[in-house]
């Protein structure tokens, strides 16, 4: 695998165990060898007396007119499922293997398509459901759609280093699995070795335009030429890809011909293609994966900056890989996201600098260029629990303590903060995991407090929970947060009550706690 447990580490987020996560253990497959007999030599005989056979007599032609052949799925004995496979074991996300187990595939795959995360704590819960090892659902009939799901929605996110790990591990043993195996190593840069795979295993894609562009990667220019006259003789390879793989064939015709116009939304292999010939597409306006491809700095430190915030902002990297782009280097322009760079660099330095005057300034200079961005819990992650070790007051208190509440030590900051004022009051009782005593005259915090006091999951989902349907449950849980967020309180009252009722303790407390104060702070995503 090409990405690092600490890759890893930043889409695990706490789950039923709710211990915190230092470490991904890599699980080696464990194949069971099945035993053989061996020759039954030497074995007394033992002799049967004769009976006769009757007769039977032939009531229909002894010829069949067709014959039905029945589908069977080949696999390896021993081999894992590839609907089971996941980088976190249930030792790390404490969720258990039957998760998936006894859900139907077509909802689950609606459910991950679907579900949006109203706040940085519940998508971090989707990332690891997505990354966790689980035993296959049994209505698992051919193929793997399920992990295609999760691979599709991980993508989507922009989680896609850790996709490309996943995929890798499971193997690509189908066309849609090599197809999203394909794409992901577009992306990371990655190509050759599914590439190599397919020049073996050639039955993995139909599609000419990858068999063109893989047989140039091989090495095999000749060759992927006639397969590029095949395509456009047949009509089986787009005008538009036709001409970016004949330009990627031969470079001089990069030159002297005019600019393709690029698609709205393209594949991943015309982004590379693009790329290629000398015609890179902007990622802004494409999907959050394709950011992924700026970070690595070869398109400038604007585009590496501006890719770090839009994943930064979904939990898709760390913050400490965010704060290491921020920090690079000093900002040669004022305005925009350089105000913000610059902004964050000079909290950084008075953070190292330890004097609480220069942290005071700092901070309110930096937390409105955070919240701008969406990324203040991010920040608070990387800071929020050591201010509270300064003696602030005035504004710079009181961002302080949010952002203590907005870290992953929002408990024990609740003993350092106290309750100097009711919605202080308010926030700490959820940080602990009580019912407020008191309640602030909003519908929404009404509906957090109502699922701190004694609330349970509605009826159907604690059917669906007895049903053993922990995986889908969740998914809803997320789902109904989300609605919740948009104002329909008893969707939010059910959702928290829910996740509490599974386990989930603290992802119930952050999601509450980010909800309240990025709502305050107009920053919520």
């Amino acid at each position: 695998m090409r990405i690092s447990a600490a890759a890893l580490m930043l889409c695990a987020a706490p789950a039923l165990a709710q211990t915190p996560l230092s470490a991904i253990d890599w699980l080696e497959a464990q194949t069971a060898v099945p035993q053989t007999l061996g020759p039954q030599l030497n074995r007394p005989q033992i002799a049967m007396p004769a009976r006769p056979i009757p007769a039977l007599p032939l009531t229909e032609a002894p010829t069949a007119s067709s014959i039905t052949i029945p589908e069977v799925e080949v696999q390896p004995l021993g081999a894992p499922n590839p609907e089971a496979v996941g980088l976190l074991p249930m030792q790390v996300t404490g969720l258990p293997l039957s998760l998936w187990k006894t859900s139907d595939v077509p909802t689950l795959i609606e459910l991950i398509a679907a579900v949006d995360p109203a706040v940085p704590a519940l998508s971090a819960l989707l990332h690891t459901l997505l990354l966790a090892e689980a035993d296959a659902p049994l209505s698992s009939r051919r193929g793997a759609p399920l992990l295609a799901a999760r691979l599709g929605r991980l993508m989507a996110q922009g989680v896609v280093e850790p996709a490309e790990a996943l995929i890798e591990r499971a193997g690509a043993t189908t066309p849609e699995l090599f197809q999203i195996w394909f794409d992901l190593s577009l992306l990371t840069g990655h190509e050759n070795t599914p590439c190599e795979t397919l020049a073996d295993s050639p039955s993995l894609s139909t599609d000419l335009a990858t068999r063109v562009f893989c047989t140039a990667r091989t090495g095999d220019w000749i060759v992927a030429a006639t397969v590029l006259d095949t395509g456009e003789a047949l009509g089986t390879i787009s005008d538009r890809d036709a001409d970016l793989l004949a330009r990627f064939l031969d470079p001089d015709l990069a030159e002297s011909f005019t600019p393709i116009n690029p698609p709205a939304r393209p594949s991943p292999l015309e982004f590379r293609l693009f790329q290629a010939i000398g015609e890179p597409l902007a990622t802004a306006p494409l999907p959050r994966a394709f950011a992924t491809v700026d970070l690595s700095g070869d398109t400038g430190w604007k585009a590496q900056l501006d890719a770090a915030e839009r994943l930064a902002r979904v939990g898709a990297i760390s913050e400490n890989r965010m704060l290491g782009i921020y920090t690079h280097r000093k900002p040669a322009a004022s305005g925009g996201i350089w105000d913000r760079v610059k902004a964050l660099q000079e909290f950084d330095s008075a953070i190292t600098g330890d004097d609480a005057s220069s942290i005071g300034r700092a901070l309110e200079a930096v937390w409105p260029q955070m919240r701008s961005a969406g990324l203040l819990v991010p920040f608070a992650n990387l800071y929020g629990a050591r201010l509270l070790t300064y003696p602030l007051s005035g504004r710079a208190l009181d961002l302080a303590r949010k952002a203590a509440l907005l870290s992953p030590e929002y408990e024990s900051a609740v003993a350092t903060i106290g309750t100097p004022t009711d919605e202080l009051a308010f926030l700490g009782a959820i940080a602990r995991g009580d019912a407020p005593a008191t309640i602030p005259d909003q519908p929404q915090h009404q509906a957090i407090a109502a699922a701190f006091d004694k609330a349970l999951p509605p009826a159907a989902l604690q059917t669906q929970l007895d049903e053993g349907r922990l995986g889908e449950v969740i998914l809803r849980a997320i789902a109904l947060f989300a609605s919740g967020a948009d104002g329909n309180t008893d969707d939010l009252t059910d959702a928290l009550a829910t996740l509490r009722a599974v386990g989930l303790e603290d992802t119930a407390r952050r999601a509450a706690l980010e909800l309240v104060i990025l709502t305050g702070e107009g920053a919520r995503r």
